[in-house]
């Protein structure tokens, strides 16, 4: 099947997922912009057309000057360096000159991917989630790559993904969802893939890549990060000696949503060949990124059986049996999806009827609760109470936002209230006196009146 024509902008970059703070749109230099545009158009008229003069690019002033723009920011978490963005910033010349050195080093091909840090970062069932930390400069020549590899691989992936592409968010991906259901397709197949990034086969991502990408400089970089040795830190902080890297892309690095979305579009091709289950079973599949979904009126076992097995045996990967599961939303399922809970529930003015409901999932709202009370906890007491609210602001405006999809009222409700009562509590442990509100006001008034305080509606 070839890819469905699209018209998109590549002048916008939009990476927001389930994050409180969204991306700033920014339009990208006009130079850059039409490189992007005409690499696309390239690869939109020619499907099989490999492209094998792109490293030159890549130590362009202007794409290593915007690749800064995106990931030379303030406060982001070191590599195995220690070097920050501050401290490239505070230095004379410190940007141009360090572009500069990047910049000489890809010219003379002296450029060599360093070792990845990893950490674990906690998850909410108690586990971790390894996150590998590439250095700064490997973050910009990575983010050099995506600018150069994003456009060429867009005119092929296929509408069905929404993850980590330009131009398409979350909520689309829901609608999409929401569509299928009014359709009839109300029978969900919900795969959960184990471990995705880290499970990625090299030789087989490499092959896809190659579909397309026959520079041997650009893809030498690509298989240095990928290899890149892997440095890890004990319990007590100590760093441990380096180990190979064999298998997997590192969470965490730039380049890694770009190539884990290039490896799953081969899944996305095949089910919506003339043989794939799109027309032998009518069944839909919805992706963002790892997360997918494939809809149908019936999941028979000859649909469960196809997606094992294209995503075992094809392509390496192994399911979660655990959380891989089967929906049916016509017999009271709940399908979670993104932070949001797809259900029918009974229409409360009565008649007998239902609707689809959309509504944040029991998980989301845990971890919400759970944020707000690590901000308003004992540790928090010696903050004034209107930086705690305008922390306290920046996330619900953030959540807020996210969860406006479907019918989030009861939610919102839910968590204003939990607020409320946290933020008493807060003001009751700051001082040994008892916290009283203004004389002639209430608790309510006092908080989103004289505070100011975040209410979601």
């Amino acid at each position: 099947m070839e890819p469905i024509d699209r018209e998109v902008y590549y002048g916008i970059e939009d990476r927001s997922f389930l994050d409180v703070k969204s991306v700033q749109q920014e339009l990208l230099p006009e130079k850059l912009r039409q490189l992007r545009w005409k690499l696309n158009q390239k690869a939109k008229k020619e499907p099989k057309f490999r492209f094998y003069a792109l490293y030159g690019h890549l130590h362009r002033k202007d794409v290593l000057a915007e690749a800064w723009k995106r990931v030379g920011k303030r406060g982001k978490a070191p590599g195995v360096d220690g070097v920050k963005a501050e401290s490239i910033l505070d230095k004379i010349g410190g940007v141009e000159r360090f572009l500069a050195e990047i910049e000489k080093e890809l010219k003379e091909k002296r450029y060599r991917a360093s070792e990845i840090l990893r950490v674990h970062i906690p998850k909410g069932d108690g586990k971790t989630r390894p996150l590998g930390i590439p250095t700064l400069k490997d973050r910009v020549v990575q983010m050099a790559v995506v600018l150069i590899l994003e456009p060429i691989f867009e005119a092929d992936f296929l509408d069905c993904s929404y993850g980590f592409r330009p131009g398409r968010k979350a909520h689309d991906a829901l609608k999409e969802i929401k569509s299928h259901i009014k359709e009839g397709k109300e029978s969900v197949y919900d795969a959960d893939l184990k471990g995705y990034f880290d499970t990625i086969p090299h030789d087989k991502l490499l092959a896809c890549l190659k579909m397309r990408v026959v520079d041997r400089s650009l893809l030498r970089l690509i298989i240095g990060w990928l290899r890149a040795p892997i440095q890890e830190e004990d319990k007590k902080g100590k760093r441990q000696s380096p180990r190979r890297n064999e298998r997997g892309v590192p969470q965490g690095g730039v380049v890694s949503p770009l190539l884990a979305n290039v490896y799953l579009h081969w899944f996305d091709k095949v089910f919506h060949r003339s043989d794939g289950p799109f027309n032998w079973a009518q069944a839909r599949l919805v992706r963002y990124a790892d997360d997918l979904v494939v809809m149908a009126r019936y999941q028979s076992p000859r649909l469960k059986d196809w997606v094992s097995q294209q995503l075992e045996d094809w392509l390496g990967l192994e399911l979660n049996r655990e959380k891989t599961s089967e929906v049916d939303l016509r017999k009271n399922g709940r399908l979670d999806f993104l932070g949001h809970t797809f259900s029918y529930d009974r229409d409360l003015k009565g008649g007998g009827w239902r609707y689809l409901n959309i509504a944040p999932s029991k998980k989301s709202l845990k971890r919400a609760r759970e944020t707000i009370r690590a901000r308003t906890g004992p540790k928090t007491c010696f903050k004034p109470p209107p930086e705690i609210v305008g922390e306290l602001n920046e996330y619900l405006r953030g959540w807020g936002q996210y969860f406006s999809f479907g019918y989030p009222r009861k939610a919102y409700n839910a968590l204003n209230r939990y607020t409320q009562q946290r933020m008493v509590t807060h003001l009751n442990r700051r001082s040994q006196r008892k916290y009283r509100r203004p004389k002639g006001m209430t608790h309510y008034a006092y908080l989103y009146q004289r505070l100011n305080l975040q209410c979601l509606r």
